[in-house]
């Protein structure tokens, strides 16, 4: 049995100490949910360009430039080929026939992996958000203040879909539903708002000067 005066000098003491853990727990987290995505994608970017570095000294040699080209060269080439081969796939999956043939592997090979999950997670997430693809920058009503959020789109009813991105990553986070209401619509842009979350709210006076941050009584 905890004596009284013990146990309110711990509860006393806790805060703080909460506190601090509490930011540790969840910056490293934020920062494990960042720097993730961003080391399988330079690893697998790293695999990618070392098989394409294979075509460039045949390449070379038939451009006469084997005797011009270091190993540093080689790898600048096998970059650029890697993109310029990126950039056809895109342009292919975009066809009806690249998006059978992503429909298929999807569902009979890659849709299994998790790292094929983790890494179109990412991407497509990624384009949605830096595009402005029908998402709207706003603050949200959650407990006794605002969070910045994403708002996705209307479900009926008056109620609305958002995205709460987690700091110091954009585009990790919760959906929620919840009365349009609750949701205010910013006059910023996309790329303004996730520059918040990255920066863990720091330039909110600028991006927020507008904003109109009184809360309802109801």
């Amino acid at each position: 049995m905890i004596e009284p005066t013990r146990l309110r000098k711990e509860i006393r003491g806790q805060p703080r100490e909460a506190a601090w853990l509490g930011f540790l727990k969840a910056t490293l987290a934020g920062g494990l949910l960042f720097l993730l995505p961003l080391v399988l994608v330079a690893v697998l970017a790293g695999h990618a360009i070392e098989y394409v570095k294979k075509v460039v000294p045949p390449l070379s040699k038939g451009l006469h430039l084997q005797d011009k080209l270091g190993p540093t060269e080689e790898t600048i080439i096998a970059a650029v080929l890697l993109l310029l081969i990126a950039i056809s796939a895109g342009l292919i999956a975009r066809t009806r026939a690249g998006k059978g043939v992503i429909g298929w592997s999807e569902r009979t090979i890659l849709g299994s992996l998790p790292q094929y999950q983790l890494v179109k997670g990412m991407t497509s997430g990624l384009a949605q958000l830096e595009g402005d693809t029908g998402l709207t920058p706003a603050l949200v009503d959650i407990e006794e203040g605002w969070q910045i959020g994403y708002l996705l789109e209307p479900v009926g009813d008056g109620w609305v879909a958002v995205f709460l991105p987690q700091a110091p990553t954009p585009m990790s986070g919760n959906v929620m539903y919840l009365p349009a209401a609750r949701v205010r619509k910013l006059d910023i842009t996309m790329a303004q708002a996730m520059a918040l979350v990255r920066h863990l709210g720091i330039g909110s006076a600028a991006a927020l000067r507008t904003a109109d941050l009184t809360r309802s009584n109801g």
